[in-house]
């Protein structure tokens, strides 16, 4: 079935999503790990692609977070963009660094309405030297963050 076009960026859809990966983004940087395993699918489907690292389930996922460093008050966002399709699903990505880092970030998560609410089924994360990165056009309604 093709997607509906009038269902795409519904602006209420967007600022739930949008409000959901900010809460997100705090329980990371604020290091809250109980926040962030809630914020991911309880489901063994659920898969987390990071860095230097794989996770495949929640259990995963929660027993990673226990044992890396916090990421820290000094991380940054840009180009945040968020896009929703329909009233369930959602695409959320953004570029990360830290202040004088010539390291970029990028992080894609997949966001799916639950039963329980907005989570995240699927989450991906890489960074690369900024001198390697191509740059091409700009990012459609990016808002740019500190969070």
């Amino acid at each position: 079935m093709p997607i509906d076009r009038a269902a795409v960026d519904r602006p209420d859809v967007v600022a739930e999503v949008s409000a959901a990966f900010a809460a997100y983004e705090k329980a990371l940087v604020d290091e809250d790990l109980d926040e962030l395993d809630r914020w991911f699918w309880t489901d063994p489907r659920v898969v987390r692609f990071g860095i230097r690292e794989v996770q495949y389930g929640p259990d995963a996922i929660a027993a990673w977070r226990r044992h890396m460093p916090p990421v820290g008050h000094d991380r940054t966002l840009r180009n945040t963009v968020v896009t929703a399709f329909g009233d369930d699903l959602a695409i959320v990505v953004t570029e990360f660094g830290r202040p004088g880092s010539a390291i970029v970030g990028r992080q894609s998560q997949t966001w799916a309405r639950l039963d329980d609410g907005w989570r995240i089924v699927h989450a991906h994360v890489s960074t690369v030297p900024d001198v390697e990165v191509e740059w091409a056009g700009s990012p459609p309604a990016a808002q740019d963050s500190d969070a």
